[in-house]
Parts: C-alpha cells; structure tokens; sequence
C-alpha cells in the first residue's frame, strides 16, 4: 500500500482584533473539517497581545461550544510561544528556547479584521516565502478598508450606496448635514472592521454622536452610509485567475440589523435562506457582479461578496469580505455546500489554490535583464 507525505497545514487563528473569537469559532470549524488523510494540521493561535502560541491539538480553546465563552488556551495551558521569521521556509522558531519547533509548508490565516484580514500578515507570509490561503497584501488591504474598497469599485463601474469617509482628525459633518445629504436612518461603520462589529443603525441626533463614538473606538477612520432599503444578499466566490460563484443566498435577520449578535451568538439572530427566493436573472446577475467585484479588487481564493437588492430589482454592491467567517452558521461554506461543494472539500481546494499561486510566483524573476 502507497502511503503519501501529508501535507503541514499551519490554521493561523486568534488576533490582536475585536473579531478574535469569531476567528477561533472559524478555526475550530476548518480544524475539524481538514482531509486528515491528506493534511496534517498545525495549530498557531496569536493571542489578544499579538504573541504566537503553537497550541496543542487536543486542547487549543476553552469553552470552544460556546460562542459567548470561546478562548484561546494561553501559554500555560497549552501554547508554546513561537515566531515564523524571514527566509525561515515554514520553520517554527521557539521564542524562549531559540529550537524549532517543527515547519508548515503552508498556511491557512483564518484571520478576520485589522492584523490578519488587511494585508499585514499576508505581507509577512510573502516575506517569510511560505503559500498561504486568500488574497495577497494589496487585495486583503482594499477589501479591508471600506472606503477605498468602494471608491475602487465606484471606478470600476459597479454600483454601490453613497457614503462619507471622517477621519479622527477631521471634524465629523453635523447631523443635520449628513441626515439631508444621506437622509434616515443611517449606518456608522469603522472603516476597518468586519462582523459588524462597532456599527450603528442612527435615527436621531443623539445616535449620530454616540455611533460616530463607538466606531472610532475600533479605528481611526470611519464611514457614514444610507441605509437602503433592501433585502440582503451574500455570494461565494473561489477561485484565483478564473474565480467561480457559488448560489446566491439570502440573510434574514430578526434583529434591527444584521449585527455581531445575531451573527455569531444568538442562534435565532438570523436566517439564512439558500438560494435565496429570487428571480434567476437576478441571481446571475449577482453572481456575475460578485465576480467582478472579485477582480476588480485583486482578489484571490476566496472571498464573500454582499448586496443589497432592491424593491425597484437594482442590485449594489455593500461590500467584500476577503477572509469571510467559517463558523457553523456561516454564509459562505454554506453557499458552497448548497453549491454542491462540501465543506471539507473546500478546504482542500482552497489549499490547492494557495499552492498553485505560490508555484507561479516563484516563477517570477527577481534579477534585472537588460
């Protein structure tokens, strides 16, 4: 009997971001749904302070069934405290020993929010010369920041919702201003943020202030939107230089929006209606306007894409999201799965996408020929 060399597969998780523990419900998810048969996977959680702990198999969360509860196992419980350097090739360096502490031949950072999803740990795996799943630094940048994410796809054609950007130093326009300009209600979002975390629906003047608060606790710059009347759609997209688009779903929330609670702790807080009960060329369409915003922000591998539908059948775009959650109720293994790709399957394709970009790169030359 042949037996093939699995594959080290390093699941980057955790972080130094307010969506830390969606990353560990989504790491739990892809650690128990990896081809064992084919892949050996290699436990790398960063903490709250930024540290990386190579974590034990058999105990790297605690209250890992608990949404509201979930933790990363710390250095004493289960962590050793490892670096992956430049020039290492997937070799683990022990920080207090200086000893490897074995390698990954490529990594999978399921990473949500600032200092994963925007570009900066994509930026040290292309140092460090190792594969890595997703979009590369410029794509995990724009897909990141809302505001140039959607000036680039205002360039490209694709039609979004009107918006101001306010940064920190920059005096905030006055609510009566904003109201006229994008009228009632409206959203304030960080610009670098996901899973709605610091979002804010804003009815009033006292709402304004207080959402434009809250947002700038999570970054320097904030984005104001119309809120749009719609119904909410989500598509998959995998793929690198000919990306492909899932069934197109529909998210119902019962809550005043689609917020963090009703995306990962209430289980009731949203339904997921796949496919989503709409005309087919509107579902193509969509599709079509999901993998175009895929390129049109250099994207790569996977990414979710959501829309707004609205009464009149006009579609528009309201964002990317470039590392999309992979926790049991989320949208986009559930996309697939409906799309006939089973989670486990798409995995491994992702993997594979990660592996065959990195083997074209190294085919670039880094010396100059006149």
């Amino acid at each position: 009997m042949t037996t093939h060399k699995k594959i080290k597969v390093g699941i980057l998780f955790g972080g130094k971001s307010a969506e830390h523990e969606v990353s560990l419900q989504s790491a739990k998810n892809v650690f128990d749904a990896i081809d064992r048969e084919k892949y050996e996977p290699v436990l790398i959680g960063i903490d709250k302070s930024g540290r990386w702990l190579l974590n034990d198999a058999s105990r790297f969360l605690l209250h890992p069934e608990d949404p509201s509860r979930i933790r990363l196992a710390g250095e004493r419980e289960s962590g050793r405290p490892v670096a992956l350097v430049p020039q290492s090739r997937g070799a683990l360096t022990n920080m207090e020993t200086c000893a490897e502490e074995g390698f990954v031949e490529v990594l999978f950072p399921i990473l949500h929010g600032p200092f994963g999803e925007d570009g900066t740990v994509q930026g040290l795996l292309k140092l460090a010369d190792i594969p890595f799943v997703g979009s590369g630094v410029l794509g995990s940048a724009v897909g990141m920041d809302k505001e140039v994410m959607k000036r680039l796809l205002r360039d490209a054609g694709i039609p979004i919702g009107d918006f101001v950007a306010v940064r920190s130093h920059e005096r905030p326009p006055d609510f009566p201003s904003v109201a006229d300009a994008l009228g009632l209600p409206l959203f304030v979002k960080p610009a670098n943020m996901g899973s709605s975390v610091g979002v804010s629906k804003v009815h009033t003047e006292d709402e304004y202030h207080a959402g434009i608060a809250g947002a700038f606790r999570y970054d320097r710059k904030i984005i104001i939107e119309a809120y749009i009347k719609a119904r909410e759609l989500e598509c998959s997209v995998l793929g690198n230089e000919e990306p492909a688009a899932s069934l197109v779903g529909e998210v119902v929330s019962s809550h005043e929006f689609y917020s963090y609670t009703a995306k990962y702790l209430d289980a009731r807080g949203a339904f997921l209606d796949i496919p989503a009960k709409i005309p087919a060329e509107c579902a193509k369409a969509a599709q079509d306007l999901a993998i175009r915003t895929f390129k049109a922000l250099n994207a790569e591998g996977l990414s979710r894409v959501d829309f707004f539908l609205k009464p009149d059948g006009e579609l528009l775009v309201n964002e990317i999201n470039t590392m999309p959650g992979f926790t049991r109720i989320s949208m986009y293994p559930k996309l697939w799965e409906a799309s006939g790709v089973s989670y486990t399957s798409l995995i491994d394709r992702l993997i594979t996408l990660a592996l065959e970009r990195f083997e074209k790169e190294k085919k670039l030359s880094a010396e100059y020929r006149a």
